[in-house]
C-alpha cells in the first residue's frame, strides 16, 4: 500500500474545525514544520493541540496561536512563547499543563490502548486537584488518562513509502509515541525512500501506524537558545 501524498496541504485533507491533533518534537527540534505551515494556511479554528511545547512567537505552533486557531493546549513546557502567555492570562486560551513525564506516558498509553494509569507526579499539588488518588505501597498516586487524537502529526528524518519511520536523536522525543496515538497519523520526512530500503532494525515507528507520508522541504530547524563559550 502506497501511503505517499504530494505535500502537507494534501496530507491535512479531511481535518475539520474543532478537532484534536498531536504535534511531535521537543522544543523546536523535530517539529513538523511543513504541516504546521499548511495548518496556518488552512484557517482551521477551535483546535485542541497536544504538544510538549508551544513553539515560539514566530515559529512552530506560535504561528497557529498568533492566528487564534488553537482553542486549547495540552502541553508541558511553554515558557518561550509570549503570545501563549498573553492568551493564557487573558482567558483567550484554555490550557492543561501536564508534567512532562506524565504527558509522555499519557500519549504512550493512549497509543497502546491503555485507558488510564496511576502516577506519583503531581500528587499534593495543583496538578492533582479534582483527580482520583490511591495509595500503593505507602505512596500516593494520581489517576491519569491516556491521550489520543483525531490526527497525529510527526516529523521523521527518514521514511519509506509504507510509512516506516526513523527519527534522529532529540527529534525522537514525542514523535514516536504520538505516531501510535492518532486515529490518522501524518508523517513528514526529510528523506523518502522506496519500501524495503530501510534497515528493519533501525525503524522506530512501523508503517502500520502511519496513514499518510510525504517528503518535506525547506526545513529551518531553529533552536530556541544558542549558548556558546566565549572565545
Amino acid at each position: 500500500m502506497n501511503k505517499v501524498v504530494k505535500n502537507a496541504k494534501e496530507a491535512i485533507k479531511g481535518m475539520r474545525d474543532g478537532q484534536t491533533f498531536m504535534l511531535g518534537g521537543f522544543g523546536l527540534c523535530g517539529i513538523p514544520e511543513n504541516t504546521i505551515n499548511a495548518l496556518v494556511e488552512s484557517g482551521l479554528t477551535n483546535l485542541t493541540c497536544i504538544s510538549n511545547n508551544a513553539g515560539v512567537d514566530d515559529f512552530g505552533l506560535g504561528l497557529l496561536l498568533k492566528k487564534h486557531q488553537i482553542k486549547k493546549m495540552i502541553s508541558s513546557y511553554v515558557g518561550e512563547n509570549k503570545e501563549f502567555e498573553r492568551q493564557l492570562l487573558s482567558g483567550e486560551l484554555e490550557v492543561d499543563l501536564v508534567p512532562q513525564g506524565t504527558l509522555a506516558e499519557r500519549i504512550r498509553a493512549g497509543g497502546a490502548g491503555i485507558p488510564a494509569f496511576y502516577v506519583p507526579a503531581g500528587y499534593g499539588t495543583e496538578v492533582g486537584e479534582g483527580k482520583e488518588s490511591r495509595e500503593f505501597n505507602g505512596k500516593m498516586y494520581l489517576l491519569e488518562y491516556g491521550l489520543t487524537a483525531d490526527f497525529a502529526v510527526v516529523k521523521a528524518w527518514k521514511g519509506d513509502t509504507m510509512g516506516n519511520l526513523i527519527y534522529r536523536e532529540t527529534a525522537n522525543n514525542f514523535n514516536q509515541p504520538m505516531a501510535m496515538a492518532g486515529k490518522i497519523t501524518i508523517a513528514e520526512v526529510e528523506i523518502l525512500v522506496p519500501a524495503g530500503e530501510l534497515n528493519p532494525n533501525e525503524i522506530h515507528t512501523p508503517g502500520i501506524f502511519v496513514q499518510r507520508i510525504f517528503q518535506g522541504t525547506n526545513y529551518e530547524k531553529r533552536i530556541e537558545f544558542e549558548t556558546v563559550r566565549e572565545s
